[in-house]
């Protein structure tokens, strides 16, 4: 009868209780949660410790010109030697009057050789006899200052010049009698960044300097320094 007696035992009595393994019962999976979360984290920014190096021609300005320039002219104050401003790209295209289309070709072509977008230049006023009209696009132009400036400049006298046919220096004459100077080139391809395939047309250019010399022995005086190769 005392057998009997015994109460049947509860479902799950009986067997040995385990203790909870980590990351199980409450809180289960915190500690698998935060190792992935801590695998997500994104890795720290690597911070460079190597400078970028100023443009070749700004360098050699104030590395030498600015001493040769100062013994040359006897400068007592360094804010009196001429220094480069600005550099000036501009493409004349008078073919755009009957051919629209020249000035996205243009434009494309003065981007890459420059770096920077172009600025469509438009007609002032109306010529009957050219048969063009107030506000029709007839060129392209660049302004470049600064790095640009600079990497244009040593561009053009180290690669683009050389590349001219029976080249014997630029003329000395394109200096305006205040201490700037305008280059002009005849053909565009001289620039390695033009496709000879691919173009149109041949477009000559003009290249303005202006610096802040105030004459032009001071200018022509920056600008061999900087590497122009005038013509004796």
């Amino acid at each position: 009868m005392a057998d009997k007696e015994k109460k049947p035992a509860q479902q799950g009595e009986g067997k040995e209780k385990k203790p909870p393994q980590q990351g199980e019962g409450k809180g289960k999976g915190k500690g698998e949660r935060g190792e992935k979360k801590a695998k997500e984290k994104a890795p720290e920014a690597v911070v460079s410790t190597t400078a970028v190096e100023p443009p070749r021609k700004r360098k050699l300005y104030h590395d030498q010109t600015v001493a040769e320039l100062t013994k040359q002219f006897t400068f007592k104050n360094p804010m009196q030697v001429p220094r480069l401003k600005k550099i000036t790209v501009n493409m004349g295209l008078g073919a755009a009057v009957g051919n629209p289309k020249i000035i996205d070709s243009a434009t494309e072509e003065l981007r890459a050789i420059t770096g920077q977008k172009p600025v469509v230049t438009r007609a002032k006023k109306a010529i009957a006899t050219f048969k063009l009209r107030e506000g029709v696009p007839i060129g392209v132009m660049v302004t470049l200052r600064r790095e640009r400036m600079w990497e244009f400049l040593d561009r053009l006298v180290s690669i683009a010049l050389p590349r001219v046919r029976d080249f014997k220096g630029v003329s000395p004459r394109g200096f305006d009698g205040q201490g700037n100077y305008t280059l002009g080139l005849k053909e565009q391809i001289i620039f390695p960044e033009i496709d000879y395939d691919k173009i149109d047309a041949i477009k000559g250019l003009n290249i303005s300097f202006v610096t802040s010399a105030k004459n032009d022995a001071e200018g022509r005086a920056l600008l061999t320094q900087l590497g122009m190769p005038f013509r004796a």
